[in-house]
């Protein structure tokens, strides 16, 4: 979520960049997902992981959500992050907070994950889907790593592409989730072309303008106590507030919004 980025050659790669840089923590804090921990444990509930069982976090981010799951419901999470500084900060947070033989964050693409097939009980992915260019390919990973019966628990940025705002297109609104976020039965779709059966779909608009409204009280903060080191990491102050605003306009129109899906593994099949 951060505006006026446009830089890298890749866009994978750049938001690998981004989301791994102090920049993104100071504007989002501890949560990089709208609905922040609140929604990762409705996400949570569905999937109702037991203690004892594998949770795979893909995009796990600096680990909020994998140290959640590890201490509310006593099962072990493997964290998977594109971004090598996200998987540092994880591991220096799970061993301090003595979660270290529960909580595993690894380096690894989520188009090539780097877990065996049928390894894991629950896998979760807040926020990022929506950012993968080669989504068919990794909804096909999802569903590779997930035991017969697994469950499956998604939470993105949902948007109608071709009413998208200009000023929300481009590499810095695909590092915002926006610019490949999908229609919410789009997203459906790709999980069902992977095998899986989508057990349950519930959209979460209004967390989209809380974020919006954190990023706008944040912006001044860091303008206040930070705003060199945040333009040198690539914030641009000046073209922030039409970015939010545009945002904030197309969540009101229905353009842009948050939802969350499950889905379930068949018990006996092709995969």
């Amino acid at each position: 979520m951060s505006p006026g980025i446009e830089s890298a050659a890749h866009p994978k790669g750049c938001c690998a960049a981004v989301y791994g840089s102090d920049l993104v923590a100071l504007l989002l804090g501890g949560a990089y997902h709208p609905g922040g921990s609140g929604l990762t444990r409705r996400l949570a509930a569905r999937l109702a992981p037991a203690s004892g069982e594998h949770v795979l976090d893909v995009a796990s981010g600096r680990g909020a959500s994998a140290l959640l799951l590890a201490t509310e419901y006593g099962c072990t999470v493997t964290g998977v992050d594109l971004a090598g500084p996200n998987v540092a900060a994880a591991t220096h947070t799970a061993r301090s907070a003595g979660l270290a033989d529960r909580v595993l964050f690894r380096q690894g693409d989520a188009e090539r994950l780097p877990i065996g097939p049928a390894s894991a009980d629950v896998v979760i992915c807040e926020c990022a889907f929506c950012t993968f260019p080669d989504k068919p390919t990794a909804a096909g990973e999802l569903a590779r790593v997930l035991v017969p019966g697994g469950r499956l628990g998604v939470s993105d940025v949902t948007a109608v592409p071709d009413q998208l705002p200009p000023e929300l297109t481009g590499l810095g609104a695909w590092i915002a989730c926006v610019a490949d976020a999908r229609p919410l039965d789009e997203y459906a779709a790709l999980l069902a072309s992977a095998g899986l059966t989508v057990t349950h779909t519930e959209r979460h608009d209004g967390a989209v303008t809380a974020m919006i409204d954190q990023i706008e009280a944040r912006l001044t903060v860091v303008r206040l106590t930070a705003g060199q080191r945040a333009e040198s990491l690539g914030l641009d102050f000046a073209r922030a507030p039409a970015v939010l605003a545009a945002a904030r306009a197309a969540v009101a129109d229905g353009v842009l919004g948050y939802a969350i899906l499950t889905a379930t593994k068949p018990a006996v099949g092709p995969r």
